[in-house]
């Protein structure tokens, strides 16, 4: 389907949005002026498909054990699984311990300020290092999340949902809106993020409180509906994720080694257990430590 973008002069589009943010930006942690750049980094990588009520008391008690890269990496990456509780895709739990490792290492303890730098830790790609470096450190970046793309594509581009994959033209759509001063910019990537994240929501968008609504291609256009491939649904029900995740909790409560047998009664197929445990033995979540005996990696 052909899509024609709408011309909403840059000006009008940062002062309606930034005014916009200012009034109705949530008080989260992570944004205080208090914030450090690790608890910055902390959020980015707990908030990946994980909505932001999920994530604060989880947030909050990793910030109170692990305050620093440091204090993280001083423990196994075990802990790091445990303490991840059911945020659910618990690899992140490993790549911020790796994260941590590395910033440990190779940076001081200081979480680095070089978008480059960034870049290169474990776990982080080019959506978190221009997260980091634009909430952390107030640089200009273009900084594209789900309810950014989805913002853009609707008031910019007049359709209701983005490409399933970050396309070129997204790329410089943003990059085109981005605002020229530093400090306008980074404030900008988080306030068009808390659009999409309130109003511009997948499903049920606000439009009337919405502040871009008569600006707004989509609307202009008589939101017409999604008419691209079928967006992929995300299931948990019967599934290895869920298995995986009741394999996890028994390991997470045992602090030490766990027998099989244990892990036995979580799950009454045990084709698809067998399949779940081996999956969580490779990605390095769970470690065997002898014949049937397994424990959080070490």
């Amino acid at each position: 389907m052909a899509v024609t973008t709408t011309e909403i002069p840059a000006p009008l589009l940062h002062s309606t949005v930034l005014d916009w943010y200012a009034a109705n930006a949530r008080d989260l942690p992570w944004r205080t002026p208090e914030a450090s750049p690790w608890a910055v980094l902390v959020s980015e990588f707990m908030l990946q498909q994980t909505p932001v009520k999920r994530v604060l008391p989880a947030y909050a008690a990793w910030m109170e054990r692990w305050p620093t890269p440091a204090a993280l990496a001083a423990d196994p990456p075990g802990e790091a699984v445990r303490m991840w509780g059911r945020l659910g895709y618990p690899r992140r739990a490993l790549r911020l311990h790796a994260a941590a490792t590395a910033i440990t290492g190779q940076h001081g303890g200081e979480v680095p300020e070089d978008h480059a730098a960034l870049l290169a830790l474990p776990g982080v790609g080019e959506y978190t290092a221009a997260a980091v470096a634009s909430f952390a450190f107030k640089q200009r970046h273009v900084v594209l999340d789900t309810n950014v793309r989805r913002v853009f594509a609707r008031a910019v581009t007049g359709v209701e949902y983005p490409a399933q994959a970050t396309t070129a033209a997204e790329r410089r759509t943003a990059t085109g809106l981005l605002p020229d001063d530093t400090a306008t910019a980074a404030v900008w990537a988080v306030a068009v993020m808390e659009l999409g994240a309130l109003v511009c929501t997948a499903r049920g968008p606000e439009c009337g409180a919405c502040p871009l609504r008569r600006q707004c291609a989509w609307q202009a256009a008589g939101c017409p509906p999604y008419q691209g491939p079928a967006r992929r649904g995300q299931t948990y029900e019967g599934t290895d994720r869920q298995v995986r995740g009741k394999l996890l909790a028994v390991l997470r409560e045992a602090h030490g080694e766990v027998p099989q047998a244990r892990l036995d009664a979580v799950w009454p197929d045990p084709v698809q257990r067998s399949r779940a445990l081996d999956g969580l033995v490779a990605d390095g979540l769970v470690e065997p430590v002898a014949q049937g005996v397994y424990r959080l990696p070490q």
